[in-house]
């Protein structure tokens, strides 16, 4: 959530702003968790959910969605793989490798004269051999074949955007 956008924003509310920063950190995982934050904040289920829907529908809020802490289900495999595509590609090869399930980040990059590769996606898999039999179906479905595999060897911080 790019909540930096919504606090400069002129017309986001105070009541906004104090929704979000209650839910930055998760909702609760409860059978009703909109009424829980509702009486939190001294709103109701039905206030809380309504400015959620605001906030996404008037784009201040870019999308609300789980995350889901993948290491503690078993998924220790992290490949970062930034490959060089020919610019005039780079739309059409980013959605196709963006289309990957595995794939939860897919961005073009400037290049520097020592550094050529312009399009990095990142893939997650419980084994590196899964992220590499992606990484494969990736390079036949393009055809970009000029890529290198960056994997992550320890994690030291991993947050959102905060308010």
């Amino acid at each position: 959530m790019n909540i930096e956008k919504v606090v400069t924003s002129k017309t986001t509310d105070r009541v906004d702003i104090k929704l979000l920063k209650h839910i930055q950190d998760g909702i609760p995982l409860v059978e009703r968790p909109y009424k829980e934050i509702g009486e939190a904040l001294g709103m109701t289920e039905e206030e809380v959910i309504s400015r959620i829907r605001s906030l996404l529908e008037t784009k201040k809020v870019r999308r609300f969605a789980a995350s889901v802490a993948h290491r503690k289900i078993g998924i220790n495999s992290n490949a970062m793989c930034v490959w060089r595509v020919p610019p005039d590609r780079v739309e059409a090869v980013g959605k196709i490798m963006a289309g990957f399930p595995e794939v939860t980040h897919c961005y073009e990059r400037p290049t520097f004269p020592d550094w050529p590769y312009n399009l990095f996606t990142m893939i997650h898999g419980y084994a590196d051999g899964e992220c590499e039999k992606v990484i494969e179906e990736m390079k036949e479905k393009t055809g970009v074949k000029d890529y290198v595999i960056l994997y992550s060897e320890k994690e030291f911080k991993k947050t959102g955007t905060r308010i």
